[in-house]
């Protein structure tokens, strides 16, 4: 009895406080010197800065970023502000280098005080996320295969492993060492279950309670000298959904499931604070982010998203889809930046009024992953895009119906369910697979190659993005690494039996120059490596392999089409053989072809001759992209050309763009789809 008064009393004090209080985001004006400063490598604030990170952190940063890796963002905020607030009375909850903010509750009176001050920018409330949850969780009574071509008897875990050919790859022994992916959920019961126990957990942080307990707490904490209650615990099963997670992604015991990365190393962030109706804090979010950075993590998967709240003041709209507002999806966007591939759920929204993606999946890089079943349908609770601003969205997708998964209630049982939280993880697994083949890949080219080998990266829609992601076709594309200066092409042919490797060779030219050949050196177990020649900046090199089989049989790969890229850029892309001239659609303006197109698509239109002809593409809001054509066309058929370019010089973004034709006063329009 004594204990239930406590407990009362204490969800008293604790409303009325959070009714006097209110967490805000405080922005501050400056961190000593100014934005558009160079930063001196010399400089206090910039070695502090460095000494933030691992070594593994700078080492992937300078994958990316080259050996410019630290930028304003990743300056420390400054500490003399912090300690005038906290002169205020004002509690710190976190410090937010990438924003130059920290998050803090303050009454009315510390935020008038606070606003006053000369160095705050300005105060914003925290918003509340919420996890992305599965449908059901069900004991899985359907029927399942098991296999041996990798050595492993994946139990019911198969179905969706091999909907996205996990196995195939973990045959040839890859299976996510090397690789570090840092999982943001509601909390992890890993040490007790006999699938997580053994896992490679570098790291953990509870991020609600603010110590290093990521598992569920005491249903009440007490002082043990005072007596008094110091905190209320998490709530029942709180840790059950990030156990899940984990399960999917790195769980393993034979015949049960095999997760994609199962022998990757993990951080894990517990950042849901379940007490307040299933909401989460922005500002944990982005702290975990900035921590796992700091860490040296290479990919990040979280099962968060934001939609619409019981107070309306609280709301995401919409409108705030876009890739730029939601703090969230800027932390992932900063974390992209640094080098770290961020994938998340698209969202369980599709059946709902909201129906949208939610952030971060609104990222402009943020991996979006959507919801399909055991025969690659897309599920109607799958959120669909697009972006406000009229991007691709979701980004790709894994199976998210009927997933199996860990118990936590039992060290030994599993059950299933459904959620785009349960496909993230096993797309984020197979980002894992591929790192993990090629160390040396930026977070460019990992989410360049995922999405290029998806189910259908030509035909991509707003159901289910560019498609089925897939483990084999990902790590058999070719790509590029520089190494001081000297590009060196990899490929693994996964689908390809008996390959003599004598005869494995590389066929390139430079556009306008005549084919050469190269050798490829075999490293006698799987992979297959040339160096290029230089190459003037820019210039497209177009390649295909040629091979021969053990009984002499010969293969070309692409079979009809060439790989290509341009010298400097590291990204390879595949010629479309759809660019033929065919008959036009429409008598004046035609279809653009290739389309949807990645490198670079043909628009025609019909002329009678000595007409003035201009054409402008747009973005789906109507905002002008760039001026691809102003000129006196000719008698027939006139071409150009668009390499996804805007006028400013720069790659535009991935999604829908309309062109227009003014020909001579008369205006015509059509729809295409760009892929970056």
């Amino acid at each position: 009895m004594f204990m239930k008064k406590i407990v009362i009393l204490f969800l008293f004090v604790f409303a009325a406080v959070s009714y006097s209080q209110t967490k805000y985001f405080i922005y501050f004006k400056d961190k000593g010197v100014n934005k558009t400063q160079t930063l001196s490598k010399s400089s206090l604030l910039y070695i502090e800065a460095v000494n933030s990170l691992s070594e593994r952190s700078i080492a992937r940063r300078k994958k990316s970023m080259g050996n410019n890796f630290i930028t304003y963002e990743d300056l420390p905020v400054r500490k003399d502000y912090i300690n005038e607030l906290k002169d205020l009375g004002v509690k710190i909850i976190w410090e937010l280098k990438w924003f130059n903010a920290v998050s803090a509750y303050l009454t009315s009176e510390q935020k008038s005080q606070v606003l006053k001050l000369k160095y705050v920018n300005k105060i914003e409330p925290v918003k509340t996320i919420t996890y992305i949850r599965p449908n059901n969780s069900v004991s899985r009574q359907s029927l399942y295969k098991s296999t041996a071509i990798s050595g492993f008897n994946y139990g019911p875990s198969y179905t969706q492993d091999e909907l996205i050919k996990i196995p195939e790859v973990q045959a040839k022994g890859i299976d996510g060492n090397g690789v570090i992916i840092g999982l943001l959920d509601s909390g992890f019961r890993w040490k007790t279950h006999e699938s997580l126990k053994a896992r490679k957990v570098i790291a953990e942080y509870d991020f609600v309670f603010d110590d290093s307990i990521t598992a569920n707490q005491d249903s009440v904490i007490i002082d043990p000298d005072s007596g008094k209650v110091i905190n209320i615990g998490d709530i029942p099963g709180q840790d059950t959904h990030g156990t899940n997670v984990f399960s999917i992604i790195g769980g393993f015991k034979q015949g049960e499931i095999i997760g994609p990365a199962f022998n990757a190393s993990y951080i894990l962030a517990k950042t849901e604070d379940e007490r307040s109706e299933s909401h989460i804090e922005e500002d944990n979010y982005a702290r975990a982010l900035i921590w796992m950075d700091s860490l040296g993590v290479d990919i990040t998967s979280s099962s968060l998203g934001y939609s619409q709240f019981d107070d309306p003041t609280e709301d995401y709209t919409y409108a705030d889809m876009n890739g730029k507002t939601a703090i969230v999806t800027k932390a992932a966007e900063m974390a992209f930046q640094r080098g770290i591939l961020t994938m998340t759920s698209a969202g369980n929204e599709g059946n709902q009024k909201w129906h949208y993606i939610v952030a971060p999946a609104d990222g402009f890089n943020t991996i979006a992953v959507g919801a399909v079943n055991s025969d690659n349908i897309v599920a109607g609770f799958s959120s669909r895009g697009p972006t406000f601003d009229g991007r691709i969205k979701p980004d790709v997708v894994a199976q998210g119906v009927d997933v199996y998964h860990a118990d936590p209630y039992d060290s030994a049982a599993y059950s299933s369910g459904d959620g785009t939280s349960y496909a993230a993880p096993l797309a984020s697994g197979t980002a894992a697979l591929l790192l993990s083949t090629y160390p040396y890949l930026t977070n460019v080219q990992t989410r360049d190659i995922l999405l290029r080998t998806a189910g259908n990266f030509y035909t991509p829609n707003n159901d289910r993005g560019y498609g089925l992601v897939s483990a084999a076709k990902a790590i058999s594309f070719p790509n590029l690494e520089n190494v001081n200066g000297e590009y060196i092409l990899h490929k693994i042919f996964l689908s390809f039996n008996k390959i003599n490797p004598a005869t494995v060779v590389l066929n390139y030219s430079a556009v306008g120059s005549a084919v050469s050949q190269l050798n490829m050196n075999y490293d006698g177990k799987l992979k297959y490596n040339a160096s290029l020649p230089d190459f003037a900046d820019s210039k497209r090199v177009e390649f295909y392999f040629t091979f021969s089989d053990s009984s002499g049989a010969n293969f070309r790969e692409p079979s009809n089409v060439n790989y290509y890229f341009n010298y400097g850029d590291l990204l390879v892309k595949t010629l479309d053989n759809s660019t033929a001239e065919l008959p036009f659609i429409d008598d004046v303006l035609d279809q653009n072809r290739p389309n949807p197109f990645s490198g670079i698509t043909k628009i025609r239109f019909n002329s009678a001759g000595n007409e003035n002809a201009k054409i402008i593409i747009y973005n789906i809001l109507g905002k002008k992209i760039k001026n691809l054509y102003n000129g006196i066309s000719q008698a027939g058929i006139n071409t150009v050309y668009w390499d996804g370019t805007t006028g400013a010089g720069v790659q535009a973004a991935s999604g829908i763009y309309i062109y227009t034709l003014n020909l001579n006063g008369k205006f015509y329009s059509r729809k295409m789809v760009y892929v970056k």
